[in-house]
């Protein structure tokens, strides 16, 4: 089996988190990430310059797993959107499940969601501001 090309890392990482506030706080404030995008009181993204977190307050519906895993998801940062598309449809080719599908989304990223063999999710994301920076 080959590895997919076009990746540019792992540097996307999702948390389902009690109070979006708190936990806000101590991204921002404590570890210094900047806001990049807060589409609604629930969701925050942030950024260090070079990794992007992904906040997600918890609901009843949304509950963390049984096991008290918080881990929404993990990302694999894509060089464009074009490849983003290509990739869909090659993992899908390969036999990946696609969990969601591929979607451009408001703030300019798009990405797909597939899962790995064990279910754990995973997003294929163009994300405008990690994107295009140079791995070093």
């Amino acid at each position: 089996m080959s590895a997919i090309k076009g990746l540019k890392g792992m540097r996307h990482i999702a948390l389902k988190v009690k109070n979006i506030g708190r936990s806000k706080a101590f991204y921002q404030e404590l570890l210094g990430m900047e806001i990049v995008w807060e589409p609604d009181p629930k969701n925050l993204y942030l950024s260090s310059g070079c990794d992007n977190l992904a906040l997600h307050e918890l609901t009843q519906e949304t509950d963390p797993l049984p096991s008290g895993q918080q881990l929404d998801h993990f990302g694999f940062v894509v060089e464009s959107v074009e490849r983003v598309r290509e990739l869909e449809q090659e993992l899908h080719a390969r036999g990946v499940k696609i969990v969601h599908p591929f979607r451009i989304h408001r703030d300019g990223s798009a990405s797909f969601y597939c899962s790995d063999p064990d279910g754990i999710v995973i997003q294929m994301i163009y994300e405008p501001h990690l994107s295009p920076q140079e791995i070093r």
